[in-house]
């Protein structure tokens, strides 16, 4: 892609998501959401591939019936209470039709199987946008609109992320279905927790766009696809390799890593929410989670090839290791002792 086009359309999204998270009318919101869908529509289907055409058309045609049901619900609120700010959405029809405005666009159950199949079709980098920084602006209108929702609809869907994201990616061989599946189940712990205490969702969302992005730089660094390259990624650079163990326990939620953090704030709140059965129960579905990102740190790290593979190894390809990547790796595994400044400053 020309490297011009390329910033004008990073630029484009960057613009969008501070259109969205900053503003206080519905329209505005609105209008930064579509800026976004547009900006990205471009970097994902770049490689002409038809799998990224396919990916491109079903992203544009999910985030615009969002949309759609996203203005239908502020112009329904607007009709019934003559307000258009984001923080006075009251009408239960509103509520309801936001909720699925945005479950849509984030990929929660069952407004989920577009996302898998999109991640799929596009490239490393493209898919980790896709998964962290699309999904900031309706992470902030769910945060903004947290008092109007309805918590029962919100747990369902929250209980069904978690399983259904652990339990579809229990038999994945693809990486970035794997990763989309991951997203999806912590979705629901985002969700989860969003009418007790919206900041933790925030603080969940950005550690996990923290381990995300480590994670995605490391595989796109190695050139690793699927789990068949993922064996033989420890040939390229040894050093990542390790780190990658690491970043994707942080990933599960093991403690003592940075990932354990929002998991033990969020059933920490629920039992304080006198909620035992369903924190309980997220914990129990997070196991489901914790078996896919153990057999991907077991293939890093761990296991060599039994037998001849088809794919060539290269031996010290890279002694190097790129430094944003470090930076990543080591906030995303360490910042568990800092977790009361961390509180302090959301």
């Amino acid at each position: 892609m020309n490297p011009q086009a390329k910033f004008i359309f990073s630029m484009s999204l960057l613009l969008g998501t501070a259109i969205t998270i900053s503003s206080n009318h519905w329209v505005i919101a609105w209008t930064g959401l579509e800026i976004n869908t547009l900006a990205i529509l471009p970097l994902v289907s770049k490689s002409h591939h038809p799998r990224a055409i396919e990916a491109s058309t079903k992203y544009f045609l999910i985030q615009a019936t969002a949309s759609t049901l996203l203005l239908f619900s502020s112009m329904t609120n607007a009709w019934f209470t003559g307000q258009w700010d984001i923080t006075q959405l009251t009408h239960p029809v509103s509520c309801m039709l936001l909720t699925t405005a945005i479950s849509m666009k984030l990929g929660l159950v069952p407004f989920h199987f577009w996302f898998p199949e999109v991640l799929q079709g596009t490239s490393l980098m493209t898919s980790l946008l896709l998964a962290t920084v699309m999904k900031f602006p309706p992470t902030i209108l769910l945060f903004l609109t947290s008092s109007s929702l309805n918590p029962t609809l919100l747990s369902t869907m929250a209980i069904a992320s978690a399983a259904l994201g652990g339990w579809m990616g229990l038999n994945q061989t693809q990486i970035r279905k794997i990763m989309a599946f991951s997203s999806i189940s912590h979705l629901g712990w985002m969700t989860i927790i969003l009418i007790y205490d919206p900041k933790l969702t925030l603080i969940t969302f950005y550690l996990y766009s923290l381990t995300t992005a480590a994670i995605f730089s490391t595989l796109n660094s190695t050139n690793t696809l699927k789990l068949s390259t993922l064996i033989t990624a420890w040939s390229k650079v040894p050093t990542l390799a390790a780190t990658l163990m690491l970043t994707l326990l942080s990933l599960a939620g093991l403690p003592p890593l940075t990932g354990f953090l929002p998991k033990w704030l969020i059933i920490q709140e629920l039992t304080k929410q006198e909620l035992t059965t369903t924190a309980n129960i997220i914990a129990l579905l997070s196991l489901l989670g914790l078996f896919f990102y153990l057999r991907l740190a077991y293939c890093a790290t761990i296991t060599l090839p039994p037998n001849s593979t088809n794919h060539m190894k290269q031996w010290q390809t890279s002694k190097s290791v790129n430094t944003l990547i470090s930076t990543l790796t080591l906030l995303s595994i360490m910042l568990l002792p800092l977790s009361p400044t961390i509180l302090t400053i959301v």
